[in-house]
């Protein structure tokens, strides 16, 4: 818990950055700590706005996350755990099936297998999560997720589509007209001109905020475990997974720090964070890459600014009238929204099979991906296998798996050379 002064604690030298064991003077920490909360916030509280989870609760177990990813690795890989957008298909399709309390049963599941994943990297390595996910399998499963999505957008689109499409605009506006900051921050921007439009509109009511006290407790829920939801919740897994390793190989190649001891550890701490908060009524967390963007842009690494970040984010969970605010959000905003944010996740899953040069020209490529894409995009609704309902994140991820793994194997075993070795690269972060 201690970081020593970096130069004068209040410049930076050219070509020099500030290590994660490193801080400058508390001012200076304080105003990075303010632009990381900044950066997680509108990604953050539109995870739980999505899926009626509380807001305020999940910013509590976001910072409390925070805090447990710092200690568990040692205060040296720098990070801010919010809200898994890998987890909203599934959390959605649970509370319809049952409720919310089941949600929260599958994110405990979900962070208990993340931890025992994390368990076994830190005795074994991740060679073998790249032998099961090679980048055509991690990659269909990002883009399926994201795709399966895509028809929650569709009753903001029909109802109000001029608030829908001009929160839109206003994100691809923002992300390409803005720099710095301002520019990475593109979504919680669209999100304030989308409110401006919809209160135009009068399509906000504020009867929540004006009944909301000023302070007190967050909402908390217990979870329920349901056993057709487990497997619902199977290919957030594997995100979360690929997002944990590719934020720590990224800050590793950025501070010029080998972090891979710290693989397991993150795996660890993010498994036993997401744990709790399924415990609590909060939604589950992953690492964020919005964060860093705050680190490139301001060449400091130093986990005392996630301890700012990770306290203020806290205190706002005791602000019941501030929870009320974000509650507000209208249906056209977060459909919106969810166009740019859903479109995104499936397209870093292309992304993942461009920077790992996948070859489509292979048919065991060409058939995994478009299997599992088929099926996620086909099935919005839960299909009944006896006891069992899967939905098309699932499904999807399920028939990826299968497929691949069984092409590669009747492959080998026929003596075709299609079955090339799995890429060694660890996935890049989603």
């Amino acid at each position: 818990m201690k970081w020593s002064i970096h130069g004068n604690g209040k410049t930076i030298t050219p070509g020099e950055v500030v290590a994660p064991e490193e801080r400058l003077h508390w001012p200076q920490t304080i105003s990075i700590g303010a632009q990381h909360i900044l950066a997680m916030f509108g990604a953050t509280i539109l995870v739980p706005t999505l899926t009626g989870f509380p807001v305020t609760t999940t910013l509590l177990f976001t910072g409390i996350a925070t805090i447990i990813f710092l200690l568990v690795t040692r205060n040296r890989v720098p990070s801010y755990l919010g809200s898994s957008f890998a987890l909203i298909a599934p959390v959605v399709a649970a509370t319809n099936a049952h409720d919310m309390t089941a949600a929260l049963g599958g994110i405990v599941m979900t962070g208990a297998a993340l931890f025992l994943v994390g368990l076994i990297v830190q005795k074994t390595g991740t060679g073998w999560i790249h032998s099961l996910m090679p980048p055509v399998v991690m990659g269909t499963i990002v883009a399926l997720i994201g795709l399966n999505l895509a028809s929650a957008t569709l009753a903001p689109m029909q109802q109000f589509p001029l608030t829908t499409f001009l929160t839109v605009l206003a994100v691809v506006i923002a992300t390409v007209a803005f720099k710095g900051l301002l520019g990475r921050l593109s979504i919680l921007v669209g999100l304030v001109a989308g409110y401006l439009v919809a209160l135009l509109q009068g399509q906000v009511d504020f009867s929540a905020v004006s009944e909301a006290a000023w302070f007190g407790l967050p909402a908390f829920h217990t979870p329920t475990f349901q056993f057709d939801t487990a497997l619902l919740f199977l290919p957030a897994v594997f995100v979360l997974v690929a997002e944990n390793i590719g934020h720590v190989r990224t800050v590793g190649v950025m501070t010029g720090k080998d972090l891979s001891q710290f693989n397991g550890r993150a795996l660890m701490a993010d498994g036993a964070a997401s744990v709790l908060a399924g415990l609590g009524g909060g939604s589950a967390t992953t690492t964020y890459a919005e964060n860093i963007g705050v680190m490139a842009a301001s060449r400091v690494y130093s986990t005392a600014a996630y301890w700012v970040a990770a306290v203020v984010a806290m205190a706002l969970a005791f602000l019941p009238k501030f929870g009320a605010l974000i509650g507000t959000i209208p249906l056209g905003v977060i459909g919106g929204l969810g166009i740019v944010l859903y479109g995104m996740i499936g397209i870093v899953g292309a992304r993942l099979w461009i920077e790992n040069k996948v070859d489509f020209g292979n048919p065991i490529n060409l058939m995994t991906a478009g299997t599992g894409l088929i099926i996620a995009i086909a099935v919005t609704q839960e299909l009944s296998f006896g006891q069992f309902q899967l939905g098309g994140i699932a499904l999807g991820t399920l028939a990826t798996l299968i497929v691949f793994h069984v092409m590669s194997a009747v492959a080998r075993l026929r003596g075709n050379n299609l079955a090339a070795p799995a890429a060694a690269d660890t996935p890049a972060q989603p």
